[in-house]
Order: C-alpha cells, then structure tokens, then sequence
C-alpha cells in the first residue's frame, strides 16, 4: 500500500474537516484519534464524500506512523495541555529523526517551545501551527499561521498552500517565525475576535434597546454594513443571526440565555498584553463583558434592587433619529474596530520584537482577510494582515488596508497614525462620541466603544494627568520624576511632617 504524504491525530470537529480538506486537495492523508469511534466516522465521512482513496484510518499509533512516508508529517488537533504532551510522547516512541509533529490547536505559545525543545533533543522536528476558521474554514480553507522549525516548513508547504483558504493575493497562510510563534499570533488573533464580537454586540445593543430597531431591522442594517467598509465575517454571521426565526416564527436570537463562554485565548492575550506594557483596553473590555455576563443571577437581583430605587432599565431613548442612529453606530463601530486592531498588531510586535521571530504583519492581514521584542521574533506586521485576509474568523475586507498601511511603513508605531485610517478617525469622532455619549446616559452598557475611544483620545493626547501619578509615587515611594525643563531623575520631599519618602538607594530607582 502507498504511503500517505502526511497524517493527523485528533479527530473532533476540526480534526475531521481539516483531514477531509487535506484528502480533498489530492494529499493522500492517515488519521488517529484515541477513540477509535471517531476514527471510523471520519473513514465513512470520507467514504460519504468520494475520498475514501485519500483518506485511512488507523486503530494503533505505530501502524499509523509506519503509513507516513518520510520525514513523517504528523498534525496534532487534540486538546491543549496534558492530551498534547500524551500525544507527543506517544508518538516520539515509533517517529525518527527528521520527522515533524505539527501541533495545531490553540496552545499557550511556551508549551509550544518547551516541546520543540524536547523532540529536538530525539532528532524530532517541531512546529505550531495557529488553525484559524472554525469548523467551515477546516473544511473549505482556514487562515493558517505555521511557526517552529523553519526547515521544517518547507515539507508542509506545498500542502498547506493548497489546503488554505485563497484569496486574491495568495494562500492565506505563511511561515510566522521560530519557537512558538504560529500558536502566539493565533492567540492574539482570538483576542481581537473577542474585541470585534463584543463591539459588534454593543452595536446590536445600541440599536435594539435605545434606537428601537427589530430583529429584522438589526439584521437589514447588518446585511448593508457588510457591503462596505465594514465588510466581514462577522459581521455577515450577525446579520443570519438577527434574522433567524424560531420554530414559532419569534427571533431566535432573543431566546439565547445572555451569558458568553470563553475558552482561555482572550485572557492570554489580556494577560501577554499586561506582561509587555502595551495597552489593550478594547481587548480587554471585551473579555471583561464576558465575565460579566456570566453573573447572570447576580445581574437579575442587581437590576430589581435598583429598579426599586429608581433606576430603571433602558429603553429607546426619546426623539431618536433612527436613520442618523444607524450612520452613528456604523461609525462608532468602525473607529473601535480600528483601535481593537492596532492593540492586537502592538502585542504581536512587541512579542516579535523580544523574540526575533520576524513577524509579517501585513502577511497576517492577507492571511486573516495584535510579543516581539522581548522574543525577537521578528514578525512582519504587513505580512499578518495578508493572511487574515481569508478563511478566519477576524477575516474583513480592511485588513488589505492594515497590510497596505504595514507595506507603506514597517516600523509603523500604531494603526492610528497611518494616513489612511487617521483621515477615517478624524472624519467619523464626531459620531463615535454621539453613539458613547447616548449609551452613557441611558444607562446602556458599551464597554468596547467606551474603551476604545478612551484609547484612542489619550493616544492623540500630548500631555496627560501621568505627571500627577509619578508625583504621587515619587510622594510615598520615593520613585523619583523626569522633568520638562532639565535632563535626569530628581526626587522631593514633598512634605517632611506629612511623611513623605525619602529612601533613595539607587539612581536607578524610577520605576
């Protein structure tokens, strides 16, 4: 029997499709999964499909390797953490050197390098590789972001080029960097998925409870939306969504229980974001609605305690123009996607930065159509945005201006100043601070908006309050201030009978 050019491991949802997806495209595949059940389903699926010459299931891990042919490529889609190191070792006892395991779920990027560290010592190679698409993009083209071994990558390349999704530029895939670059950028891509569902929300928010717009209505307006420069997946999905009807032909998506799950990617980005001082309000907003939303019994006791002091739940707001609304809201929507983009760019840079991985930033954006100075990673901003063009789940029609703005200036600081997206900012701020101003005084909760406005006046702000601040710790700490007028770090006695530090031992005490 002929050997199959490549194998995967994990046959759930994603595994299934993605191994169909690859069959699909010519490559003779071998599949595993622990349960053999899921195995014979993905073989008769196959079967179902007319591919059953390309696809083979296997029943022992070693007959499953020995299918490969050499250097084996093995995609790992198994849950993150302990199931991958069970996987790994399981199959390092029958891979040789030159072999390849691929791992492509949605793991923390530093299991990824531990690994790689571990197989490397057997002669082994090893990549991570970010999937992203859901079920639909494994099956028809995801946005891929391969990182690890680079040598490596040259063996998977001729079949993940044809198994992405393709857009007008190219395969929405491309090497990300060393290390765990791949998982890293996929990471962060979640996190801005987090940041536009939530603005999206909030936009839904807006226009339901103040505006007075159905369902139906909602879903019109989604549908126009997605035509122009808000142009996206989700904001495609959104517009399905509002118009789905039950069985007894009500809207649906009222019926849905308010509360959001997450699965830990967010908070990674949010936690990454902290660790590298860049700031991600829109981001971290977004994971914080979804904490919020889980205190769905406290928030029902929260609204009857109120409501009996007076404070009642918001309705449409009185006198409303429904038509400037819906212009309003779209712009809105727009500014804080803007900003949800460029604090998920900054994170991936500054990681690549650190870790000299080299990172394509406009690359990403084609491919999805926000650590790098700490892991010198190197990322090309530039290339990102190519190659979230397609596929993904972020994937929009502006990431080709995200790539043109990344091509036009590499060293480019933020999204906000480049020329094209400055312009956009500037001419909608007006709108944006009508549609903030208006939840903020109907009690309508738009944490999204809030922050990213927040984010984006104190970004084009000179000089802020900070001054204040390091006085205060200079005041009790002795953590010493810069000055406008004079070079060096100086310290005061602010008050010598209040108590004011005074405690320097070192120069370099100023953080």
């Amino acid at each position: 029997m002929a050997l199959s050019q490549i194998g995967l491991v994990g046959l759930a949802v994603m595994g299934q499709n993605l191994s169909l997806n690859i069959a699909e495209k010519g490559f003779p595949i071998s599949v595993f999964n622990r349960s053999y059940e899921k195995t014979e389903a993905a073989v008769a699926r196959a079967q179902k499909e007319g591919l059953s010459d390309k696809l083979r299931g296997y029943k022992d891990v070693k007959d499953f390797v020995e299918s490969l042919e050499k250097p084996r490529r093995v995609i790992l889609l198994v849950q993150a953490g302990a199931p991958v190191d069970a996987t790994v070792d399981n199959l390092c006892k029958y891979m040789e050197p030159g072999d390849i395991i691929i791992d492509g779920g949605n793991e923390w990027y530093e299991n990824t390098e531990r690994r790689k560290a571990k197989v490397e010592a057997l002669g082994l190679r090893y990549m991570g590789m970010g999937v992203s698409g859901g079920e639909e993009g494994a099956r028809r083209g995801p946005s891929m972001m391969p990182g690890g071994t680079a040598e490596a990558y040259k063996y998977i390349e001729p079949i993940v080029t044809k198994v992405a999704a393709q857009v007008d530029d190219g395969p929405c895939v491309m090497y990300i960097g060393d290390g765990g670059a791949g998982n890293y950028v996929k990471m962060v891509h979640n996190g801005i998925e987090y940041g536009d569902m939530q603005l999206i929300s909030e936009a839904y928010d807006v226009l339901h409870v103040l505006g007075g717009l159905s369902n139906d209505e909602i879903a019109a307006v989604f549908a126009e939306w997605n035509q122009g420069e808000l142009q996206s997946f989700l904001i495609e999905i959104s517009a399905i969504i509002a118009a789905k009807k039950d069985e007894d032909g009500s809207s649906l998506v009222d019926k849905i229980v308010d509360k959001t799950g997450a699965k830990g990617t967010g908070k990674w980005t949010v936690q990454q974001a902290a660790e590298l001082s860049v700031a991600a309000p829109t981001i971290t907003a977004s994971l914080d609605g979804r904490y919020m939303s889980a205190l769905k019994d406290q928030r029902v006791s929260a609204s009857k305690v109120f409501g009996d002091l007076g404070l009642k739940a918001p309705a449409a707001a009185a006198g409303v123009d429904k038509k400037q609304l819906i212009a309003d809201v779209r712009a809105a929507l727009y500014c804080s996607k803007i900003c949800s983009y460029a604090q998920g760019m900054n994170i991936i840079k500054a990681k690549s930065e650190e870790k000299e991985w080299g990172v394509d930033l406009g690359g990403l954006a084609r491919i999805w159509k926000a650590k790098s100075e700490e892991k010198e990673w190197g990322v090309d901003l530039g290339g990102l945005a190519r190659i979230w063009k397609g596929g993904c789940i972020i994937r929009a029609g502006f990431l080709d201006r995200i790539k043109q703005a990344y091509q036009r200036d590499s060293n480019l600081p933020s999204l906000l100043v480049d020329p094209p997206f400055a312009k956009d900012l500037a001419e909608r701020d007006a709108a944006w601070r009508r549609v903030v101003a208006l939840a903020v005084t109907n009690g309508v909760p738009a944490p999204g908006m809030m922050a990213s406005l927040s984010y984006f006046d104190t970004y084009r702000r000179e000089r802020l309050p900070a001054n204040l601040v390091q006085a205060q710790r200079d005041f009790f700490g002795s953590h010493t201030y810069q000055r406008t007028d004079k070079e060096g770090w100086f310290h005061t006695v602010w008050d010598e009978n209040f108590g004011s530090a005074d405690s320097i031992t070192t120069s370099a005490y100023n953080r």
